[in-house]
């Protein structure tokens, strides 16, 4: 097996690897990584969980300049929680880089945004309608994107927005690297593909869902659905279970239900304020509650590798959010297991389902009163617990971070070179311990690497920049 090292990486990504603990590529990630270093445009037909986003990530955090300030690199995501997770495994894979990842979505104020954007971003990632609101308002350079990457393209196609991403594609410079993934290829996608793709190479990654995610269905009536959830849930007992309905509604209903009957759980669906959207998905990440119930789309971006169990409340109507849903769990080489509860007229959806995933949903029983007693005990205990993350990748890259807030910025005069050499300038820490900065009109923020955080705070009290004496802090977030 290839390891990361034979990708001649430079030191500051394969530091990031190694925290992040990437010890080996996935498939996915051995075929896309040599073939974007040596600048070649690729299909890439990958199921979720499957490691495509850092087999992006990674090469373009490589070639990316840091000492250019306009974007380099564009990744386009069909929905706002995907462009966070996708900045977020950016920031993480570039993080000893100095890498600047910018996510922009709507329902987010667009000011802000635009003052982002007026600092040194070498990567964007976004939403097409946000990413044509900023091009539409020149507070968006595409002038110098040398990587373009179309992630969940099949999504997109899917939430109709493959029209915004045709727009998008026009404004970018032709001479540029780009990358299409997709959990499917329809018609439309190849399409676009052949219309604005330079030979591009075909890389096909197939997994064998039935080898690590156990599928099944129980045939239910409509009314007893809900106490079935519960019966499975005690039998099964996950450490972490994300239940997906149709709609908006049911997601409230089912939430509701469990969490009358002691589940620790959250729900998350297109109608909540963005800020709670986030808060649930960071709490789900982080361990804080077991049962997230969901909606397609919200569930978008939760990149959890120790999902145990998928349920299936409500039979999906179209079979490709079957594969997205069921993709939640098994990731990065876990076992796991996707359950569908489906009523009598849920059944004609079922075998168009097996029909594209090549296999028939295997037909299980519903759990035995005995089953469940004895089930019980150790489900209540488990209940109790707080769920132990094994996986947080962004904790174990920020454990030696200290992001510190100064309270001076660009009306001060204050720039990204004045904060560095005073920096670097104190016993003990050098250049390579600063990270990203930022600075805002009215205060800046600077990420302080390798452990070193305290020690720079502490020095600060008795330091000025540019002759001011700035009140520096350790920042909120």
């Amino acid at each position: 097996m290839t390891n990361f090292e034979s990708y001649q990486l430079s030191n500051e990504i394969k530091k990031a690897l190694d925290v992040l603990k990437f010890n080996e590529p996935t498939k996915v990630q051995s075929e896309v990584i040599p073939q974007v270093l040596k600048g070649q445009d690729l299909i890439v037909k990958s199921q979720t969980g499957s490691g495509k986003t850092a087999a992006y990530a990674i090469p373009v955090c490589e070639k990316v300049v840091w000492e250019e300030n306009k974007p380099q690199a564009l990744v386009l995501t069909p929905t706002r929680e995907l462009a966070v997770q996708v900045r977020e495994d950016i920031t993480n894979i570039g993080r000893f880089k100095r890498i600047k990842a910018l996510a922009l979505y709507g329902r987010e104020p667009f000011t802000i945004q635009k003052d982002e954007l007026k600092q040194k971003t070498h990567i964007v990632v976004g939403t097409p309608g946000r990413l044509i609101d900023h091009i539409e308002q020149g507070t968006l350079d595409l002038s110098d994107i040398k990587y373009l990457a179309i992630d969940e393209a099949d999504e997109m196609l899917r939430m109709g927005f493959i029209d915004e991403v045709e727009s998008i594609i026009k404004e970018v410079p032709g001479n540029r690297v780009t990358m299409l993934y997709s959990a499917t290829l329809p018609k439309e996608i190849e399409s676009l593909c052949h219309k604005y793709m330079k030979d591009p190479i075909n890389i096909e990654i197939t997994t064998d869902t039935a080898s690590h995610i156990q599928h099944s269905i129980i045939n239910v009536k409509s009314e007893a659905k809900m106490d079935l959830l519960k019966d499975v849930t005690v039998v099964e007992n996950p450490d972490s279970c994300i239940i997906f309905c149709n709609t908006q509604e049911k997601v409230n209903e089912v939430w509701t239900e469990l969490e009358q009957s002691n589940y620790t759980c959250e729900q998350i669906h297109g109608g909540l304020e963005q800020e709670k959207r986030f808060s649930v998905m960071e709490g789900f990440k982080a361990g804080d509650f077991r049962y997230l119930v969901a909606t397609d789309v919200a569930a978008r971006g939760i990149d959890v590798d120790n999902v145990s169990l998928v349920i299936n409340f409500d039979v999906p109507k179209e079979k490709e959010s079957y594969v997205h849903r069921t993709g939640r769990t098994g990731r990065a080489g876990n076992k796991g297991k996707a359950v569908t509860l489906a009523a009598d007229f849920e059944m004609k959806y079922v075998k168009p389902i097996e029909k594209y995933i090549g296999f028939e949903l295997q037909q299980r029983n519903v759990p035995k009163d005995e089953e469940i007693r004895n089930a019980k005990t150790t489900f209540e205990e488990k209940m109790s617990e707080r769920r132990v993350v094994r996986n947080n990748r962004t904790a174990r890259i920020n454990q030696d971070i200290m992001k510190l807030h100064f309270n001076g910025g660009k009306k001060k005069k204050i720039r990204a070179v004045d904060l560095v050499g005073t920096i670097s300038n104190i016993p003990n820490v050098t250049a390579d311990d600063i990270g990203i900065i930022s600075i805002k009109d009215n205060w800046s923020y600077v990420d302080i690497l390798n452990g070193k955080g305290s020690l720079v705070l502490e020095a600060m009290e008795h330091t000025t920049i540019k002759g001011k004496k700035l009140k520096v802090t350790k920042a909120k977030k």
